[in-house]
Formats: C-alpha cells, sequence, structure tokens
C-alpha cells in the first residue's frame, strides 16, 4: 500500500513577539502569564538586537543609499537608523555615462589637519561622524522669518551649539558649517546651511520658532563639490535592527534563520530576571552563543575577496 508522503507546500514558519518570549520562558522553566512578563521580554529583546549590532556586520541590515552633492556643502546628514558605512562612492552621470569613482574615508584625525575645509572641487575623502540620533531641547529661538532658500540664520542663544552640526526648525532639518557668535550677547548667526536635510523639506520660518539640536549619524566631504546637480554620493550603510515594538503579532526584523539564535538569547536574557531560571543560565548562555555563531557563520558574503592596495607617500 502506498503511503502518503505530501508535503505542507509552505516554507513560511515564523514566530510573532508572542510565541518567541512564550517559547523562551519555557526554555527557563517558566510562563508567560503576565503583562509585565510581556514588557520585560520586549525590553530585554530590545537589547539583545543592540548586542547583535555590537557583534559584527549582520547583512540583512545593509541598505544603499544616495545623497546628491551641492555645491559649497560640506556636511551632509545620514538617516537617524545608521549604525555606520561600510562603502561608499562618488557618481557622476547617469545611464550609459554613470561613472562610479573611489572617495577614501578619512579619520576625524585627519579630517582635521584639513587646512582649507571650504575649498571647491570634485570630493576625494570623507570623514563618517557617527553620532548617537538623539535630539536635545534648547532655549534657542529663531532671531528673524527665513525663506525656504535662506544660505544663513540668526537664532537667540547659540552657547548650546558646536562650531558645525545639525538643527531642527519646525518640521526641517538643517546642517550649517558656520557658526558666528556675537560678542555681547549669547545670539549668533548659522551660515552655509543645507536645507531640507534627512528628507525633510525645505521652508519658510518665523521669528520666534523653536529651535532643537538634533544629533544625527553625519558625513563631511572634501573638497566641497564645486557643482549642484552633478555628484552624487552613493553608499552601502548598517542600520539598527528593528525594535520589537508594542503589538504582540509583530515579527522581528530578522532572517528566519536567526529565529532560533533570538529564541535562545532571550532565554538567557530572561534567565538572569527569574530567580528559579538563573541555574540554567550558564546551559541557556551556551546555548545562544552556539545558535548565534551557527547563524553568524551562514549570514556572510560568499564572494571572493578583492583586495585594491593603495600607496601613500610621506613627507
Amino acid at each position: 500500500m502506498a503511503l502518503n508522503t505530501a508535503t505542507s507546500g509552505t516554507s513560511s514558519f515564523n514566530l510573532d513577539i508572542n510565541n518567541l518570549v512564550e517559547e523562551a520562558f519555557e526554555r527557563c522553566g517558566s510562563e508567560l502569564r503576565t503583562g509585565y512578563d510581556l514588557r520585560t521580554a520586549r525590553r530585554s529583546l530590545n537589547l539583545l538586537t543592540i548586542e547583535w549590532a555590537n557583534r559584527g556586520i549582520n547583512l540583512w541590515t545593509v541598505e544603499q543609499g544616495e545623497i546628491p552633492l551641492v555645491q559649497g556643502q560640506i556636511l551632509y546628514a545620514l538617516p537617524t537608523e545608521t549604525i555606520d558605512l561600510l562603502d561608499q562612492v562618488v557618481r557622476t552621470g547617469t545611464g550609459q555615462n554613470q561613472q562610479d569613482i573611489n572617495i577614501t574615508r578619512i579619520s576625524e584625525s585627519t579630517y582635521i589637519t584639513i587646512p582649507n575645509k571650504n575649498a571647491q572641487g570634485r570630493p576625494i575623502q570623507v570623514w563618517i561622524n557617527r553620532q548617537s540620533g538623539n535630539t536635545n531641547a534648547t532655549t534657542a529661538t529663531l532671531s528673524t522669518t527665513i525663506s525656504a532658500t535662506a544660505t544663513s540664520l540668526d537664532l537667540s542663544d547659540v552657547t548650546m551649539l558646536g562650531s558645525t552640526g545639525f538643527i531642527k526648525l519646525d518640521n526641517e532639518i538643517i546642517s550649517y558649517s558656520n557658526l558666528s557668535k556675537s560678542t555681547t550677547s549669547s545670539a549668533g548667526t548659522l551660515s552655509n546651511l543645507g536645507r531640507g536635510q534627512q528628507n525633510t523639506i525645505a521652508a519658510s520660518h518665523t521669528a520666534g520658532a523653536a529651535v532643537t539640536v538634533t544629533n544625527v549619524p553625519n558625513i563631511s566631504v572634501w573638497p566641497a563639490p564645486e557643482q549642484s546637480d552633478y555628484y552624487t554620493l552613493v553608499y552601502y550603510r548598517l542600520r539598527r535592527i528593528q525594535d520589537a515594538g508594542s503589538s504582540g503579532t509583530n515579527t522581528q526584523d530578522i532572517p528566519f534563520r536567526f529565529l532560533p539564535a533570538m529564541v535562545a538569547g532571550l532565554a538567557y536574557h530572561l534567565s538572569l530576571k527569574i530567580p528559579d531560571a538563573l541555574p540554567r543560565a550558564e546551559m541557556l548562555k551556551a546555548i545562544y552563543e552556539e545558535t548565534f555563531q551557527n547563524a553568524a557563520d551562514e549570514d556572510r558574503e560568499k564572494a571572493a575577496i578583492r583586495l585594491a592596495p593603495r600607496q601613500q607617500f610621506m613627507r
């Protein structure tokens, strides 16, 4: 007699937050019973994904982005959830005429020694400033009304601002690369503005608008572009893994291959907070490290490595 060996025909298994947390509690020899249990598990889950970002490159979080470069503008914002840039080029032209030209990443100590940061030409170097993405409230307000195309603005108080950086006016994020302070008060002027950063829209703003300091990840290019609508910085970035969220029906921002590692990692983190599960902590940590390493070994580039040596001459 023939056996029925039909398979399910599906390959879509996943765990929403509720099921993922339940599995982790069961590995701790416990149960998910209260709303607080779910809340503390989500908190541990968010800390776990941050830990994964510190362990190295997670390929599913690599994304391409582009920044049109503007004549004379040095400073450009990256998306807030950017961890770091992996590769970057300067692109000219489009279609068959497109050319991607190498741009060298330099350190802060190298960038600070460039004598004239406002020199203009084809950008050949970039410094990546990995800021926190947090915002800070200030007591500063806009002193005079500005248009959507203004290249400078006056503030009532600039004591909390660095010599270069980013501010937020209403819904617009603006970069500045020059700060002039008044000699008689805390007021000052920001100039060399980059309007409409981080896909915000350049707009007019009225006097008295509140100013927020935003510490977005950013890049500084050198030389500053000598023309607009010609150069585009094209990059691959490493972004943060998305949060667990407040809904138990959400699924995590991970490939299915990392589900065992996430369950094992959450079980280990929970065992440190559940007294009855503490004796299991060492075992759960060992299982977590093994399952994460298995997933990380699979989540890697399979292509051959290309090395391009670069010559430098010092005198």
